[in-house]
């Protein structure tokens, strides 16, 4: 697991992330939470404020971790790869991992941990199927950088190129069943819940999904 890769939109009037927000609206106050690759702990602290959870984290970075122990929360340093068997089933409400799962080594495999250890998981990415990757690649033939994929091709964390299409057959394929999703343009704004999913792949920058097991 790596810190998190991308940097979406920040909400200015607020100072928090727009995906942090919606994902944050998506935890029932007092939950147990449990946040994944949560680097610098912005969002576990956004969580803690608003929704009162008793959340605990894990991140990578020896950095990302003494700045969350500066915000007064719990978290330890830990590899998603390889430490999330050690913990029991249904040991929190919800699991979060928040633009991280493209730079797992086995994104299948953590999903279904998240999915364990979780009553319910929220997950989200960049995605690769955005129309703006698809002209950086057709067009100038070079690999995208943009605001929400800021690294160049030879330092970037992300290493599995995921689009809302194929997390959204990875689900599937899990035995992970949908109660919410979002896909957020360029702006940070939610495309259109009625929209099909072909729009969400080519119009979003990011997912963010609500998930629990079937």
């Amino acid at each position: 697991m790596t810190p998190q890769a991308t940097l979406p939109p920040v909400d200015d009037r607020a100072g928090h992330r727009l995906d942090f927000l919606l994902v944050a609206d998506m935890v029932e106050p007092g939950s147990r939470v449990l946040d994944i690759g949560c680097g610098d702990g912005s969002l576990l602290a956004l969580l803690r404020d608003r929704k009162g959870v008793d959340g605990r984290g894990i991140e990578l970075s020896r950095e990302g971790v003494n700045a969350c122990l500066a915000k007064g929360l719990p978290v330890i340093q830990g590899d998603a790869d390889t430490d999330l068997a050690d913990y029991p089933d249904d040991a929190f409400d919800y699991v979060i991992l928040s633009q991280t799962i493209q730079a797992t080594r086995q994104p299948k495999v953590v999903l279904e941990q998240l999915l364990r250890i979780g009553r319910k998981a929220i997950v989200s990415f960049p995605n690769f199927g955005h129309w703006r990757v698809r002209f950086d690649l057709t067009l100038r033939g070079r690999m995208p950088v943009s605001e929400n994929l800021p690294y160049a091709w030879y330092d970037t964390p992300n290493i599995h190129f995921c689009t809302i299409r194929d997390f959204v057959e990875l689900c599937h394929e899990v035995g992970a069943q949908m109660e919410k999703a979002a896909a957020l343009d360029a702006g940070g704004r939610p495309v259109r819940m009625t929209l099909p999913w072909w729009v969400w792949n080519l119009l979003g920058e990011q997912g963010v999904f609500l998930l629990r097991r079937r």
